[in-house]
């Protein structure tokens, strides 16, 4: 009698899931939830485990997340990443699950990895780059039209390797480049054409590995290029302008299930990354000190404009807080082309931030200073009291390279006590800075010594091909008493 009442029961609850099925398959597509298009491109025993277990994959990879998460809790990062290998292939369409996991190693598991030696992070670089290799080369396989594993893998180029958080940055950049000369080459100007149309054998060669390795389309680089360049392809943040850009090509091929908050993350990476590249998009050889250095690169300002006011147009419902990202990268633009002598375009900018924001002041801390209010030399010189105290390695950075390239234009013009005032004020800019910044964090947003971004700024005006005309490089070397202009072109690789 008992086994009938349970059969009974049995079927009653059957019929009554019945009845709900409909409603639930309803809420599974309306979520994205349910994946009836088979597993391309997967390996038999991952395409087997997915159809094989069925509903059963969610119940296992939650066990198996447990147990990872104790793992790495314990340090034991091999065993537990062995876990997460597990649990994406278990849920291989689940976009969460593959950013947690990258994210998890680019950020939390590689800063548990010291330097080996001095400014060296081969370990924690190790990590990183696993980070964005386990989207680019398995979640996007799986999933190639997710906005959000786009916007992922432009993260990690644009905070981790690009931003100076982390103490390690440097040396991650140091990496990329190395990388990346393998792959363009010696010649930047023409690298991308050279892989679009390769003839060589190198030039087959290094276009195979940016497609292969890298999962990259230089005809879609040089497309980038040109819309926002030019761009230094060596340095993380145009990687992050290419994964986003990526990222809302493919939305915008498949706009089906798209979030809004997706294209919203995309667009910011773009216009951050941007900001970024002007910042310190200039790609440098220390030749004095041998290392790597940055500059900003002041030819993209109006790419960098445009980039703005394309994503205010395309997303007015966060247009207030890209409007504060706009004024605040025009008022830098401004004072940065004013210290490197570039007036007229200095006066053009400023003229454009006043129509632009004619009632937001323009100096921190003073509600008084609209731009209608000041003249460009005004706000310039508001900025340079502002510098002597400033931490952001960025803004003084380029403060001193405007400092000191202007004594040498100063030299150039028989104005000696000019360019003597710049060099100090350098100096005492640069001393300022040095002061404030704690000595465990100089490794991470430290600067070259005066004599060094000296070097560098000579380097690049006594350059043959991009520097200052003949006459004046002969007028520079007497003033500085070099033999003879020792020069290194810009584009030259550095590290090679």
């Amino acid at each position: 009698m008992k086994k009938i009442l349970l059969l009974v029961l049995a079927a009653a609850l059957l019929f009554g899931t019945s009845q709900i099925q409909g409603s639930l398959n309803r809420d599974r597509n309306r979520l994205g939830l349910t994946r009836v298009e088979p597993l391309e491109n997967a390996p038999p025993v991952l395409a087997f485990t997915t159809v094989a277990l069925g509903g059963f994959r969610g119940l296992i990879s939650n066990m198996l997340w447990i147990r990872a998460n104790d793992l790495q809790e314990q340090d034991k990062f091999f065993e537990m990443v062995q876990l997460a290998d597990w649990i994406t292939k278990l849920e291989p369409h689940f976009a969460t699950v593959w950013t947690h996991q990258a994210w998890n190693m680019a950020y939390n598991i590689s800063v548990k990895f010291k330097q080996t030696a001095p400014g060296e992070y081969p370990d924690r670089w190790r990590w990183v780059k696993r980070g964005f290799e386990l989207i680019r080369d398995e979640a996007l396989r799986y999933n190639p039209n997710d906005p959000s594993l786009h916007q992922q893998i432009a993260w990690i180029f644009q905070h981790k390797m690009g931003a100076n958080l982390d103490d390690a940055n440097v040396y991650y950049k140091r990496e990329w480049m190395l990388e990346m000369n393998e792959v363009l080459g010696t010649s930047l100007d023409s690298g991308l054409d050279e892989l679009i149309n390769p003839e060589t054998d190198d030039q087959q060669r290094r276009a195979k590995l940016l497609r292969e390795e890298y999962d990259m389309d230089p005809a879609f680089m040089k497309s980038l290029d040109e819309r926002y360049g030019p761009l230094e392809w060596r340095l993380p943040e145009s990687h992050a302008i290419y994964w986003a850009a990526q990222g809302l090509q493919r939305a915008k091929e498949n706009p089906t299930k798209v979030k809004q908050d997706d294209l919203m993350q995309l667009r910011r990476a773009i216009y951050q990354s941007m900001l970024l590249a002007f910042q310190r998009g200039r790609l440098m050889t220390n030749r004095f000190a041998g290392g790597l250095d940055f500059g900003p690169n002041l030819d993209i300002i109006p790419n960098v404009n445009r980039s703005y006011e394309e994503h205010m147009a395309e997303d007015p419902a966060n247009r207030d807080n890209i409007e504060n990202g706009h004024r605040s990268f025009l008022r830098q633009a401004v004072y940065t082309l004013y210290v490197n002598n570039r007036m007229q375009a200095a006066a053009g900018w400023f003229k454009y931030l006043r129509e632009q924001y004619p009632n937001k002041p323009v100096i921190d801390g003073q509600p008084n200073s609209l731009p209608a209010n000041l003249t460009l030399e005004e706000y310039a010189l508001s900025n340079l009291q502002i510098d002597i105290n400033e931490t952001s390695r960025d803004r003084v950075k380029a403060a001193l390279e405007g400092f000191i390239g202007n004594s040498f234009l100063a030299l150039i013009e028989g104005n000696h006590d000019r360019a003597a005032g710049l060099q100090l004020l350098a100096q005492q800019v640069w001393a300022n800075y040095r002061k404030k910044i704690p000595q465990d964090r100089w490794a991470a947003i430290g600067l070259p010594t005066i004599a060094e971004t000296r070097q560098t700024v000579l380097a690049e005006f006594m350059d043959e091909n991009t520097g200052l005309t003949p006459e004046a490089r002969a007028i520079l070397s007497t003033e500085l008493n070099l033999p003879a202009p020792a020069v290194q072109g810009t584009n030259s690789v550095p590290g090679r």
